[in-house]
């Protein structure tokens, strides 16, 4: 298969009790998502590590990265893939120490410029940037422009991700802009997980990039 100008970065709801395995299951199996970010809030390491585990194997048995969400040690503690760090969860350094050069750590960098090249020359693996649409999975403080990606796409060969309320009908101009990844929750698991991820599949293929270079 060709490769996609932008891929899937999926981000679990604050809820993946229940029948959420299965529903994760449903949508991996609905197209090549990259990674799947674990995250939940306010609950101890264990309860988390017990929700985490039967995720961590329906992305390993179909080769999606499985990245946890804020904290290095629950990441430690599972042997995931990678972590994502906010501008408040902890040190890139320390990350990396903690989980291995092949560890994938991404960092949260708002509409900062100075956040994402900051997090470049401490050795992170990607850097995410929003939110480019309001969001109902978390409070927007952020705004970003679609020229924040094209900034860091014409300098920097480290894969950029636009988060917050992306859906298959306003990605187009994020891939355009140059988003590597388009991390996505909300359009996803506030409907039939299959049928979204298809159609933001469908919108992604649709829109491929407009290449810059002759």
């Amino acid at each position: 298969m060709a490769k996609l100008s932008s891929e899937l970065y999926l981000i679990s709801p604050l809820d993946v009790s229940g029948s959420f395995p299965d529903r994760l299951s449903r949508a991996l199996d609905s197209g090549p998502v990259a990674a799947f970010q674990f995250r939940v809030k306010d609950m101890d390491e264990h309860a988390a590590a017990l929700l985490a585990e039967p995720l961590q194997r329906i992305c390993s048995d179909r080769d999606v990265a499985f990245i946890v969400n804020d904290s290095i040690s629950l990441a430690k503690r599972l042997g995931a893939d990678g972590v994502h760090l906010g501008q408040e969860d902890g040190d890139i350094t320390d990350a990396r120490e903690r989980l291995g050069r092949n560890a994938q750590i991404g960092v949260t960098c708002h509409d900062s410029r100075h956040f994402a090249m900051d997090a470049g020359d401490q050795g992170a693996d990607y850097v995410a940037f929003g939110a480019f649409f309001p969001s109902t999975t978390k409070e927007t403080k952020h705004v970003a422009g679609l020229d924040l990606l094209e900034w860091w796409q014409s300098i920097f060969e480290l894969p950029c991700v636009a988060i917050g309320g992306i859906t298959p009908a306003n990605c187009a101009p994020l891939i355009q802009a140059g988003a590597d990844f388009l991390a996505v929750s909300n359009a996803v698991w506030s409907g039939d997980e299959a049928a979204n991820v298809t159609a933001l599949f469908d919108a992604i293929r649709a829109n491929p990039r407009v290449s810059s270079e002759g």
